[in-house]
């Protein structure tokens, strides 16, 4: 992938080395525990959120690392010029709308940090939390993503990111609110099926994001997109399932097949346009 010479973010929040520790909400501390619950199998935690008081929307504060930071470290040097790439691409989808980009924060922590939806930890992986409108990222992820997925290389790193700002894409459009109100009113297993088609959005988002940098700045290098549909594999719900040595349940999908995450980030790729990302039709 070709990021270097990009621009970097200025949206970029280095808590990386801070820790921290846990943060009683509004809710107590059972409260901490069904929105990290939420986080990790993949659903947003904002409706469980309403109704906290203002003492639940306090999280750790960060530094913008400066030029010279990113320069002496090139993996957060990377995470600043795709957060750069989204900002560019989705302001400029949103301007033909006649609408504003809000750009959201990246925050890149060690082991554990605070945010708006709780004590966010490396273990969940990376997140976004719409309640602060920023997207949360252990960069010692991208190591498990080589390891543990196989998942290795910098495009497959950027797909990451780009999934997550994804969210904060839907989050901005109301797709997430629409999504959970109906979930209120569905049963689990019809409640995951939505979840997988918003996770899904995500996924072709970041393949419409791709297209556009790519236009703008030719950023693809030959094997790219499969570093990326690699990575859409690897962390597909029934691969994961397998690999953890249980049955397969759709049931209990709620980010998507290996086959379905390919299909919709090709489909962005290809297109490079968020309308042809409804995977709710």
């Amino acid at each position: 992938m070709r990021w270097r010479g990009g621009r970097r973010s200025s949206n970029i929040e280095d808590r990386r080395g801070q820790g921290a520790a846990p943060k009683v909400l509004g809710g107590g501390i059972g409260t901490i525990v069904i929105v990290l619950l939420a986080m990790y199998f993949g659903v947003d935690p904002a409706p469980l959120l309403e109704g906290m008081q203002s003492g639940g929307q306090a999280s750790s504060t960060g530094s913008r690392p400066t030029a010279e930071e990113l320069e002496n470290d090139p993996l957060a040097d990377m995470v600043s010029v795709v957060v750069g790439d989204t900002e560019d691409v989705w302001s400029e989808i949103f301007a033909a709308k006649g609408q504003r980009y809000a750009a959201p924060k990246l925050v890149m922590f060690t082991g554990a940090t605070r945010s708006a939806c709780g004590l966010g930890q490396a273990a969940m992986g990376p997140f976004y939390c719409p309640a602060d409108k920023k997207a949360y990222i252990d960069l010692g992820f991208y190591d498990q993503m080589r390891t543990r997925f196989n998942a290795p290389g910098d495009f497959a790193q950027a797909y990451v990111i780009a999934h997550e700002i994804g969210h904060h894409v839907q989050n901005l459009l109301g797709v997430s609110g629409k999504v959970h109100s109906m979930k209120q009113q569905l049963s689990k297993a019809e409640g995951n099926a939505l979840s997988v088609k918003l996770e899904l959005q995500a996924d072709c988002f970041a393949g419409v994001w791709a297209n556009r940098a790519d236009r703008a700045r030719n950023i693809l290098e030959s094997g790219d997109v499969e570093e990326a549909l690699n990575a859409a594999s690897a962390i597909g719900d029934d691969t994961l399932q397998k690999q953890s040595g249980g049955t397969v349940v759709p049931e209990s999908f709620t980010h998507g097949t290996s086959a379905q995450r390919q299909k919709w980030f090709r489909i962005g790729l290809q297109s490079g346009n968020p309308d042809s990302c409804n995977t709710f039709s």
